[in-house]
């Protein structure tokens, strides 16, 4: 069975330190492309829901101009009932 040592013990801990500043190193450099693409992304979504909703209001404003309005069914008059007493 292997003994730990302190040479390695430390040998562990500068590798896990020289990672963890690898790391951080990293995102500072990729972060910015990371957020300018998802900002992109959303940017495009928002645009394409956009140019939808106008698509959609134009067909239905130029179907219901075009079109004449239904007039409404007469059911009846109106008659007002007075209490008597």
């Amino acid at each position: 069975m292997d003994t730990a040592s302190f040479s390695g013990f430390l040998r562990t801990i500068a590798i896990l330190i020289l990672v963890y500043y690898a790391i951080r190193i990293a995102f500072r450099l990729l972060a910015p492309v990371l957020v300018q693409q998802v900002v992109k992304k959303a940017q495009q979504n928002f645009y394409d829901q956009q140019q939808n909703m106008q698509q959609q209001y134009q067909q239905q404003s130029g179907t219901s101009s075009a079109e004449k309005p239904k007039e409404k069914k007469k059911v009846g008059e109106y008659i007002d009932f007075e209490e008597i007493e």
